[in-house]
């Protein structure tokens, strides 16, 4: 996996351009040198040429080469996004619970929609999508304690967004569940890779992960 500044070497004749051809090498460079790359975030945009600093040497003769690098904000970029990639597969295999699974794909398939933050289920639906299985944890008190905050709390422990949940209540029944989610921080990211992986697990703080807009 490249590092920041790290600068990368081919032979010009890997890129099967004859001699007469380095200058359609050179405005290939040229365009790629042109193309950015635009990273957005809640609070601010960055612009990021796709290829950075490019030599082209001994242009002349066999032992001619291209040597490169990346833009070290475009390598962080492309490092974090390759763990959120291995985080999926990982996650899936290190729940140890089918709630918490069925929990994780619940929310995996709605963590990276623009404008969606939060959804609220009925909870006969919410009960049927965890799996629980037909006359099983019938009261709200037991679907909480064996379902569904074990399983907020194993998904938000490994996965690469956080989860939170508050009851909706119809009368004086819980009728519904509202859930939210958020994509986490790259250093958060880091942390659950690594205790998938085998790192020692971090000391977990009581309650649910602060979402902005939701249970603040």
């Amino acid at each position: 996996m490249a590092i920041p500044h790290q600068r990368f070497t081919i032979p010009l004749t890997v890129l099967k351009f004859s001699h007469a051809g380095n200058e359609r090498l050179a405005q290939a460079i040229k365009s790629l040198m042109r193309t950015i790359v635009t990273i957005r975030s809640p609070d601010r945009v960055e612009l990021v040429p796709l290829l950075g600093r490019t030599t082209i040497a001994d242009r002349k003769n066999d032992r001619g080469y291209l040597t490169y690098e990346f833009d070290p904000v475009l390598v962080e970029l492309l490092r974090d996004s390759q763990i959120f990639a291995k985080l999926q597969l990982d996650v899936i295999h290190a729940v140890s619970s089918k709630y918490a699974l069925a929990l994780y794909e619940i929310v995996a398939k709605r963590a990276r929609l623009s404008y969606v933050r939060s959804e609220t289920f009925d909870i006969d639906q919410f009960r049927s999508m965890l799996g629980v299985e037909a006359g099983k944890l019938g009261t709200y008190s037991n679907l909480l304690k064996f379902a569904i905050r074990p399983a907020f709390e194993e998904v938000n422990r490994l996965a690469e967004f956080h989860a939170a949940f508050e009851p909706v209540k119809v009368g004086r029944k819980v009728g519904a569940i509202k859930i939210a989610w958020a994509i986490k921080s790259p250093e958060a990211q880091k942390l659950a890779y690594a205790e998938l992986h085998g790192a020692p697990a971090l000391p977990q703080k009581n309650g649910q992960p602060s979402i902005p807009g939701f249970l603040e």
